[in-house]
């Protein structure tokens, strides 16, 4: 790339900037959470929005099956493609829905209001910043008059919150995209080469009812369930000596999320479910996991009378693996980050789980950038008053236009 094309990508984003904060703001006004996963009409707001900006938008609707499959409403998919010349495909990949806002906002969580130059709002860390990180990166590529060997996809997706199979895994299997490289959304401040994979489980534990006034005559499903808690959290202490290797990840954690049960205050409880989330380290083979955690399970309701247990998988995410040609990814990235952000960017591992791993499942080389701040923590990523400092984003779009148009060069 010339100096004279670098400086011309880079004032181009300039120059949109505040463009590429209008797009995002109507995005974090449409409130996509999931649950309930309801999407579709949100969308195709978001496909309204990107036409404006001159995109040829494809939507891919998901068959109501699968998308109920995965305890969704409904899910269309938005790809992007623009073809510079023959070469390879590069595709930037963000999710557009949402965990719930919960409790705690200063701000109204889908009302994208600007604070000290911060955008607050569901979401707008957590990936719709980069729906417009990517989509005015390829703009500018595209308006820059660039000769490239290859084509930009944005893989813009909705289900990432329950997994991504209806996302990326859906597009990935019905062949309607093969990209040979895969940006995933992330943050600006560190480039993600791993990442932890994550066992979701349902248990049921089912006794008998009983009149309160004579418990004896009953088999109460919450004090099994009460042992069978102390025997996870005492197995979950046990993770903390088995540590990873990837920088930036640690050790192995479980955490019961969910707990629901019982008929009424005079009632002996005769069914108690619970919901865990285990989290696995990239070296950790996740089907030995599933069942190690299923048979200590079954070992210690097994040891109570009266009292049986049946166990559901809900989710099974793969770690995220490098995949042979990852290191190109980090280094394009890299330069251009140091550059743009005027620091050292490490690649590392983050304990969190995203779709990068189906890209990396499929065997493409995948690697997670994009805006943000050094850490989901610092965003407020999945809290109360989430946000993103405008200027990440900008600075990301950069980085992202000027290593795409590396990737792709003649």
């Amino acid at each position: 790339m010339t100096p004279e094309t670098r400086r011309t990508l880079l004032d181009l984003i300039d120059r949109q900037h505040e463009e590429a904060v209008v797009f995002l703001a109507a995005l974090v006004r449409l409130p996509t959470d999931n649950p309930p996963g309801d999407c579709a009409a949100a969308a195709e707001s978001a496909a309204a929005l990107l036409e404006q900006q001159g995109f040829t938008v494809e939507r891919h609707p998901v068959p109501p099956t699968l998308v109920a499959a995965q305890g969704m409403v409904s899910v269309t998919n938005l790809v992007v493609r623009h073809r510079f010349g023959p070469g390879k495909v590069v595709a930037l990949n963000a999710h557009g829905d949402v965990v719930p806002p919960g409790e705690g906002w200063t701000l109204p969580p889908y009302g994208a209001e600007i604070r000290d130059g911060r955008m607050v709002g569901r979401g707008v860390a957590v990936s719709k910043s980069d729906f417009a990180t990517y989509g005015f990166a390829l703009k500018a590529l595209i308006d820059s008059g660039i000769t490239l060997a290859g084509t930009v996809e944005l893989h813009l997706t909705y289900d990432e919150e329950t997994g991504g199979l209806v996302g990326p895994g859906w597009l990935l299997s019905e062949g309607v995209v093969k990209p040979d490289y895969v940006i995933c959304a992330g943050f600006s401040y560190n480039i993600v080469v791993a990442h932890n994979g994550c066992l979701h489980l349902e248990i049921r534990i089912e006794g008998k009812s009983a009149h309160a006034a004579r418990p004896d005559t009953g088999v109460d499903a919450l004090e099994a369930a009460n042992r069978l808690l102390t025997s996870l959290y005492a197995l979950r202490k046990t993770y903390e000596s088995t540590h990873s290797a990837v920088d930036g990840i640690d050790h192995p954690t479980l955490v019961v999320g969910l707990i629901a049960g019982g008929i009424n205050t005079n009632v002996v409880p005769d069914v108690v479910t619970l919901r865990l989330d285990r989290r696995m380290i990239p070296e950790e083979n996740p089907a030995e996991v599933q069942a190690a955690l299923t048979q200590h399970i079954k070992q210690v309701c097994s040891a109570i009378p009266g009292i049986t247990v049946s166990i559901r998988r809900v989710l099974l995410a793969e770690p995220l693996r490098p995949q042979p040609g990852y290191e190109r990814l980090v280094s394009v990235l890299q330069h251009h980050a140091e550059a743009i952000i005027g620091e050292p960017i490490p690649a590392n591992g983050v304990p969190l789980y995203a779709d990068a791993r189906l890209y990396s499942a499929a065997g493409i080389p995948t690697v997670m950038y994009g805006a943000g701040p050094r850490s989901l923590l610092e965003a407020n990523g999945h809290r109360a008053d989430e946000n993103l400092l405008l200027e990440d984003l900008r600075k990301a779009t950069k980085v992202i236009a000027l290593s795409v148009a590396d990737l792709l060069a003649l």
